[in-house]
């Protein structure tokens, strides 16, 4: 990110409490060099799963839309949603970070298609048991959430008997390596296993300002299933050829030997 305050970076256990009060405000600095940086890759109506480019249209996670209530969690400016808006489907957004919230208001204004949403966090959805058919969230929310089993609670919570729950994700081998989209970032230097939460602390004034944590695939699965989900999908995409987008830390010369994003889907019950 650009013209941040210098930080610190730790390891250490962070609450759900302190994650949410950094990562907020980090999203509402950052939106705006968010937007203007992948905005374009991601289109005003598109679904994007990640930086692989790989859309919902070309996976299918969710299937049939026409119709369905459904909830984005971690909407950031509303583009999955307004996609699946244009689907047929009864799309609606949630978001930690107002900012973001902003430019999905400006862009349903340019595009005359309006995501509802709400400014709220996914350890406590502000709606009722039973409301959505599908619950979703695209690329990254739910690894800055700590109480992540409370997440996946309320999400069971809201969805119906049979309703389909989606989300990408960091690839979980990616905590091995640094963040790094050339060369260095191929060479592990973390254990796999190492769960405790990346953490950047402002320098000046001490404040938490970013957190991410980690699960394995395996804590995964176990989050899924004790809250009574069965995994459909676990998709790993690759790095398309030809596709020179660097993001972050995910780029063509990692993506040739690495999964940069996993994918999940699941269904509410038997």
């Amino acid at each position: 990110m650009e013209n941040q305050p210098p930080v610190r970076v730790e390891r250490r256990p962070v609450s759900e409490e302190e994650s949410r009060r950094a990562n907020g405000p980090d999203w509402d600095r950052y939106a705006d060099e968010y937007q203007a940086t992948h905005g374009e890759f991601l289109g005003d109506v598109g679904f994007v799963w990640g930086p692989e480019g790989l859309t919902e249209a070309e996976a299918g996670v969710l299937g049939d839309l026409a119709g369905r209530h459904v909830l984005e969690v971690g909407s950031g400016a509303g583009q999955c949603s307004r996609w699946i808006r244009s689907q047929g489907g009864r799309a609606y957004g949630l978001d930690l970070s107002f900012r973001q919230l902003q430019h999905s208001r400006r862009i349903d204004l340019d595009t005359a298609m309006p995501v509802p949403s709400v400014l709220a966090t996914a350890t406590a959805l502000p709606f009722r048991d039973d409301s959505f058919d599908v619950v979703f969230s695209s690329f990254g929310a739910l690894q800055f959430v700590s109480d992540i089993d409370v997440a996946v609670t309320e999400t069971a919570r809201v969805l119906r008997p049979g309703g389909r729950f989606a989300f990408s994700i960091t690839h979980p081998t990616r905590w091995m390596f640094p963040d790094d989209p050339d060369e260095p970032g191929l060479t592990a230097s973390q254990s796999y296993w190492d769960r405790t939460p990346y953490v950047e602390v402002d320098d000046a004034t001490g404040i938490v300002s970013y957190v991410e944590h980690h699960r394995t695939l395996g804590d995964w699965v176990s989050l899924l299933a004790g809250a009574g989900f069965v995994i459909t999908d676990l998709l790993e995409p690759e790095w398309p050829e030809g596709h020179d987008r660097v993001w972050g830390g995910w780029s063509g010369v990692r993506g040739r030997f690495t999964p940069g994003t996993a994918l999940f889907g699941a269904r509410l019950g038997a």
